[in-house]
């Protein structure tokens, strides 16, 4: 049996002079090494072959449609349009990969691939029939295919099929995760709208209220409140919080002190500062 050399390290106690101390002490072993997993390096072997297909394919194509395009264009821009070509259907099958738990989802990336592949086929034939090279047009268009049947193979190599209830299991639970994720740019929207709203209703309100400036008789951090009275029992730290901004308080733990004043409770600092990020985002 083979075997393979591993170091381990460990605190053992030394003593010396009657004192004793934990020193690092350093001791090589040996235990069986594992058989080689030819499996696995065939199945990189394969993957890798596929990549080289495909960039092989990629280099290939975008050189000839290049070509056929540099006839009407310029030659930097007819290359990189030439590129789109192979790019839209590896793009394809590098969707079809993510997808790969997914058939449904997947279906629609790989006839996506398919009609990207014999476009771009299409294309490299037409390069040599336009320059009287028809056998070279079918070899290079064959190119591409062997790329895309290359890399189709690789994906089978790394595919793990589901059974039909594991399937309903996994979209199930995707389709959960899936509306969770759907709500927070949904519940980011919701909240930026509201936000909008009540900018609009404070300054219709403020436009049709007193246009006296002055407001002399109050402190920065305490201003006057003369207004009408709010029922505390109604009111939310939320409200208490915008109306301290209302009155020019901008000091954190001045709104802190009169939100909790005006709601005659204590209120979570927390919520506070949530609540003044926002509006002063809305300012």
């Amino acid at each position: 049996m083979k075997t393979r050399q591993i170091e381990r390290k460990s605190l053992v106690p030394h003593t010396v002079d009657g004192i004793t101390e934990l020193v690092l002490d350093t001791e090589y072993i040996d235990v069986p090494q594992p058989p080689r997993d030819w499996d696995q390096l065939v199945r990189t072997a394969v993957t890798i072959g596929a990549c080289l297909l495909v960039s092989v394919a990629l280099v290939w194509s975008t050189s000839a449609i290049g070509g056929l395009l540099a006839l009407s264009v310029v030659a930097v821009v007819a290359y990189a349009a030439a590129a789109a070509f192979d790019l839209t259907w590896i793009m394809c099958m590098a969707v079809e990969w993510l997808l790969r738990y997914d058939p449904k989802r997947a279906k629609i990336a790989r006839k996506a691939g398919h009609g990207s592949l014999a476009v771009s086929m299409a294309a490299v034939f037409a390069h040599g029939y336009v320059f009287d090279q028809m056998v070279i047009g079918l070899v290079g268009a064959s190119v591409s295919a062997l790329a895309k049947g290359g890399w189709s193979i690789a994906m089978r190599v790394h595919a793990r099929p589901l059974d039909p209830r594991t399937q309903q299991w996994v979209e199930a639970r995707r389709a959960k995760v899936d509306g969770q994720l759907a709500m927070i740019p949904i519940r980011r929207d919701l909240q930026r709208g509201e936000h909008l709203v009540d900018a609009e209703r404070q300054a219709l309100t403020a436009d049709s209220g007193s246009t006296d400036p002055d407001r002399s008789g109050g402190s920065a951090d305490r201003p006057d409140r003369s207004g009408p009275s709010v029922d505390r029992r109604s009111l939310t730290t939320k409200e208490a919080v915008r109306i301290a901004w209302d009155d020019g308080i901008r000091d954190r733990d001045a709104v802190l002190h009169d939100a909790a004043d005006r709601l005659g409770r204590p209120v979570s600092p927390d919520s506070v500062d949530r609540y003044l990020r926002d509006l002063k985002r809305g300012a």
